[in-house]
């Protein structure tokens, strides 16, 4: 399951559809997640106490993991999530823009992204042979 809490999600089907929210919890075995403000129910609560009142309560219900898409805090748009990775750690990227989804990694990715662009161009290739002739004329004295 590739969605996490605090994932900002779209709501691809049914009577939610469109809408966007904040993940609250996931539930990897049962394959489905409760996102803010999506999936509303109403619970009747009994009191159990003498100085409790009886009440209806509303609250979201879990969707199906499949339902949902995650948005990009970069590009803006909903996404698949593809992955990466970045200094030996396996990390959640979009697939529109490649944008690092993992907060925690998303710092270390813009940091590392302008090291890569300063590479040293390309040392000359010599053939072996050249560089042994070469190294034989330093050490042999000159008259």
């Amino acid at each position: 399951m590739n969605i996490k809490v605090n994932d900002n999600v779209l709501v691809l089907t049914g009577k939610y559809k469109g809408k966007q929210g904040k993940v609250l919890a996931t539930f990897p075995k049962n394959n489905t997640v409760v996102v803010e403000g999506v999936a509303i129910v109403h619970k009747h609560e009994k009191a159990r106490k003498a100085n409790e009142t009886s009440k209806i309560v509303t609250e979201e219900a879990p969707i199906d993991v499949s339902n949902v898409e995650i948005v990009c805090d970069k590009c803006g748009k909903a996404t698949r999530v593809g992955h990466t990775v970045v200094e030996g750690k396996r990390v959640r990227v979009c697939k529109k823009c490649g944008a690092v989804l993992d907060k925690a990694y998303a710092k270390k990715a813009k940091k590392a992204a302008p090291a890569e662009v300063k590479e040293e161009a390309p040392k000359k290739r010599t053939r072996k042979r050249s560089q042994k002739s070469e190294e034989a004329n330093k050490e042999a004295p000159v008259e």
